[in-house]
């Protein structure tokens, strides 16, 4: 597994992120984790269209010359980290249906950045990235390719890194969505036990709602924000 329990995802935007955390006296909230990233949907790549051909631009030119590196080398771990984050962005800037899907003109971005990162991966990073993670997770969102399995992993691997109380609940809320109850069990108590004494009961709670069931046609309350 990518980590050890008891040792140790204004639109989909040009890069999002989930993540869970407490609020203390008003139940569960889904926020930023950690200091990972500031701002909102809003203000994403300059708060949405505004500017963004330029942006396009920057990341389509940065994208074909980190298609050269990796054609003259596959295990460029640099190239492949940023070419998972970009073809991600790509895909992520296009206009959204109602449904709050990445269309289909960019399915093919997506399974680029898919195939971006699975490279990285199988290059057995000695220390994985926890922030090309939050891409991951919003890559394989249900409003993305939709693979909960892969999104478990990378919350996984997040938790792992970070080992704080907001990843492991942001890993209860994938492992829920991939149907695996016991790492969401599991990830639960890690939450709890990395917990301040005195939050500990808010977290259980916080947990136990990751765990219900998602609303019909979507991933339950999960927003976005963006990744640095």
């Amino acid at each position: 597994m990518l980590f050890d329990l008891h040792g140790k995802r204004r639109r989909v935007v040009q890069a999002t992120y989930l993540t869970l955390a407490v609020l203390m006296g008003g139940g569960l909230v889904f926020l930023g984790i950690g200091s990972d990233a500031s701002g909102g949907l809003l203000d994403a790549f300059g708060g949405g269209s505004d500017g963004s051909g330029d942006g396009n631009s920057i990341i389509e030119e940065r994208v074909g010359k980190n298609e050269e590196r990796v054609k003259a080398n596959p295990e460029d771990e640099a190239a492949r980290k940023q070419l998972a984050r970009d073809y991600y962005s790509l895909a992520a800037a296009l206009p959204v249906g109602q449904d709050g899907r990445v269309p289909a003109e960019g399915q093919d971005e997506l399974q680029k950045a898919d195939a971006n990162y699975r490279a990285y991966l199988a290059l057995e990073p000695e220390k994985p990235d926890a922030k090309l993670a939050l891409t991951a997770l919003q890559l394989y969102d249900p409003n993305a390719l939709n693979k909960p399995p892969e999104a478990k992993e990378a919350a996984a691997l997040r938790a792992r890194v970070k080992n704080d109380p907001e990843t492991y609940l942001a890993l209860v809320k994938y492992a829920t969505l991939a149907g695996d109850t016991r790492t969401a069990d599991l990830a639960t108590q890690k939450a709890v036990d990395l917990a301040p004494k005195k939050q500990r009961k808010a977290v259980k709670a916080a947990a136990e709602q990751a765990k219900a069931p998602a609303a019909p046609g979507g991933a339950g309350a999960v927003p976005t924000t963006p990744p640095p």
